[in-house]
């Protein structure tokens, strides 16, 4: 079990197996020493978390949106490494989107949902940069969606 693992273990997390595309794209692209992984939606076991942050749903809400997020793609950076999460090197960059109401401004409180389970997972290599951003509408009504960029080794 790697480190990642461990820690999400003891967080509590199970992985899901990977989500696979709804559309005409594959759920990650390597390339070299980098992994880019498809924007994944707020889905979890309950199923898929619809709303906007601002109208009919608010920041802690939004966070645990994001926070599935983050789960769904940690899923996705296993498969990328052939099951073994030891060969993330390091969490290099996400982007988030955020179903939002056009006066909502708190658009980076909802995506650190993603941020804070990255660090917790991986360490100073989950640490990353970012952008997050606000939209009117997200796939499949999904409240947030965020995909990521990896460094792995060989």
């Amino acid at each position: 079990m790697s480190d990642a693992e461990r820690r999400l273990s003891e967080l509590g997390i199970t992985l899901p197996a990977p989500v696979a595309p709804v559309a005409n794209y594959v759920p990650w692209v390597r390339s070299g020493n980098q992994v880019f992984v498809s924007g994944q939606i707020s889905m979890g076991p309950d199923g898929l978390v619809k709303g906007r942050l601002g109208d009919d749903m608010d920041i802690e809400a939004g966070q645990a949106a994001a926070r599935l997020c983050a789960i769904n793609l940690i899923a996705q950076f296993k498969a990328a490494c052939g099951g073994d999460l030891s060969k993330v090197v390091r969490v290099v960059k996400l982007g988030g989107f955020v179903c939002a109401a056009p006066d909502f401004t708190d658009i980076p409180k909802v995506i650190n949902g993603c941020s804070d389970l990255m660090v917790a997972a991986f360490g100073d290599a989950g640490r990353h940069a970012r952008s997050a951003v606000s939209c009117p509408v997200l796939p499949l009504g999904a409240a947030v969606e965020i995909d990521a960029v990896i460094e792995v080794a060989e």
